[in-house]
């Protein structure tokens, strides 16, 4: 490249003595010569070779959702949270010598079920494995999981953010879900600092745990919090996981990396157990632009464990992983294979029915999924999708708004607003679930179709609603009673008001009169502001264009 550029330069300087000599007056001069990386190379190429492309980050996720299930994986033991230390745990559980284990049916339906959901292909044969490491809260120093053949791979999970200039753009992507496995949790270590010791607490020993692997499709933090919140709403649809991120029912680790299109993916680092949506997004942030800046600087990232400090907003090293672990995987020996067919035709000669899990049974059992409703709703209603995102995420307000729609007239796209801004608003302010909330969609109902009717403004149906949350048990039509909040629709009464507007504002009717119509809406305004916003809005336009034509 270096010797035609100068046999290029060396032409060019030959051309112009050329002409030169054949015209000594011209002060034109040939400044470049086309070369043919000039013809294959488009100005797009050009400024990639000069400008490298910048990194970006890769991200995959580790997910471990805790089953519900009234018992554990292997054992008889409750499954409760927040109960007194050490008084869930069974023999197995304790690992004493002697003790074996018994495979939960309803773990196994609930994996099923999951895969399915996901579009997972279902193992009909998967195994169990022991993966031996040591914590002192794992006593039988292993953990039975699914190494070699999981339950269900090959799955997707389609999820959805908002996006565009103004945010209000639904951007749909996916990311490949590598497999679904089962395995045991381990117990709980509680540090007691102020003792120097720590206490180990088994009572979630031996709870079911699905771990969903997704490979690396993802590239930011926004990317993955959506994606675990549309699998905390999959998982919570499901009825397998109650996704309490919180009560640790769904723990999040994050495998993060960056490099440059195009190129082989960087050096990652894991940040482990991340227990909210929010922090999720934040901590994968912070550890792209903290790979980002270690290169720019030509340091080296470290294959390492991470911890998000949320105070901070930063990670920090737990330990590294260059030496690899051997978990010495081996077969669970006292575990067979675990067997699932496809339908009952399918069953073998003397399998216990009742014990067996059958994929086809499970799959008629499949709820309307989360992405299938917003469709549905914005399809059946007219709403706007991001109002079907507002309806979704909030547990039982699908239901509450369809309830309310059944008992109104109203367009969904008057009622949606009701619900997300007026019913939601005050469950937010309060920390309130749909199912804690003191006016029932009946009763909603009934106050937009006063509404609705004539009977009240919009803005005296905004302060009945905020009677109706505060005076537990009274209806609307209670309240208007009471309060004489009822519509004025006297036409001598709305005839002296509207007269009395327009005497004590001359220049607005003048205004009016020379063609500026708007201002009528400035006199409606003070007519509602007379008589507290109960006039017939409607019967006021028709008395002020009447009084302001003449």
């Amino acid at each position: 490249m270096a010797a035609s550029c100068a046999a290029a330069s060396e032409l060019l300087h030959n051309v112009n003595k050329q002409i030169k000599l054949l015209f000594p007056k011209t002060s034109c001069v040939i400044r470049r010569i086309s070369t043919t990386a000039d013809r294959w190379d488009s100005p797009t190429q050009v400024k990639t070779k000069r400008s490298p492309q910048q990194l970006v980050g890769v991200v995959g996720l580790e997910i471990h959702a805790q089953i519900h299930s009234n018992t554990k994986l292997f054992s008889g033991s409750a499954v409760r949270f927040s109960s007194p230390p050490n008084s869930l745990v069974s023999f197995f559980d304790a690992s004493l010598p002697g003790t074996l284990p018994v495979l939960n049916k309803r773990c196994v339906e609930a994996a099923v079920m999951t895969g399915l959901a996901f579009n997972c292909t279902i193992n009909k044969k998967s195994l169990f494995d022991r993966k031996h490491y040591f914590y002192a809260d794992l006593p039988a120093g292993y953990q039975i999981t699914q190494q070699r053949r999981p339950i269900a791979v090959d799955g997707i999970l389609t999820y959805s953010l908002l996006g565009g200039l103004k945010r209000n753009q639904v951007l749909k992507k996916t990311v490949r879900i590598k497999q679904v496995q089962l395995e045991q949790d381990s117990g709980k270590s509680l540090h007691d600092d102020l003792q120097s010791q720590t206490l180990i607490d088994l009572n979630r020993a031996g709870v079911g745990l699905m771990e969903l692997v997704m490979e690396p499709d993802m590239s930011c933090g926004e990317e993955a919090a959506a994606a675990v919140r549309e699998l905390q709403l999959i998982l919570q649809a499901l009825g397998t996981c109650q996704g309490n991120m919180s009560e640790g029912q769904l723990r999040v680790d994050a495998n993060v990396s960056v490099h440059r299109p195009g190129e082989p993916l960087g050096v990652r680092t894991e940040v482990k157990n991340i227990n909210s949506a929010r922090y999720l997004a934040r901590a994968i942030d912070y550890e792209i632009q903290r790979q980002i800046d270690v290169l720019q600087r030509g340091g080296t990232v470290q294959n390492e464990t991470r911890a998000y400090d949320s105070k901070s907003g930063e990670t920090i090293p737990m330990r590294d992983k260059e030496g690899l672990q051997d978990y010495r995987f081996m077969p669970e020996p006292n575990l067979p294979p675990l067997i699932v067919y496809e339908d009952n035709a399918s069953l073998l000669p003397g399998a216990d029915v009742c014990q067996a899990v059958v994929v086809h049974e499970i799959r008629e059992r499949l709820p309307e999924l989360p992405s299938v409703k917003r469709d549905r709703l914005v399809r059946t209603y007219g709403i706007l999708p991001e109002h079907s995102f507002t309806l979704v995420n909030e547990e039982g307000l699908v239901e509450y708004f369809e309830a309310v729609l059944r008992e109104t007239k109203k367009e969904p796209r008057k009622v949606i607003g009701w619900v997300t801004n007026e019913l939601l608003g005050q469950l937010k302010q309060q920390d309130m679930s749909v199912s804690q909330s003191p006016i029932s969609a009946s009763a909603l109902a009934e106050l937009l179709e006063l509404q609705e009717t004539g009977r009240i403004s919009s803005s005296v149906a905004k302060q009945v609603f905020q009677e109706m949350w505060t005076s537990s048990g009274k209806t609307a039509p209670q309240i208007i009673q009471e309060k004489d909040l009822g519509l004025v629709s006297d036409a001598e009464q709305l005839h002296n008001i509207c007269q009395k507007v327009v005497d004590s504002n001359p220049d607005e009717v003048h205004a009016i009169r020379n063609g500026n119509k708007k201002v009528l809406n400035k006199l409606m305004g003070l007519v509602q502001k007379e008589t507290k916003g109960r006039a017939d809005p409607v019967l006021v336009r028709t008395i002020l264009q009447e009084k302001t034509s003449s």
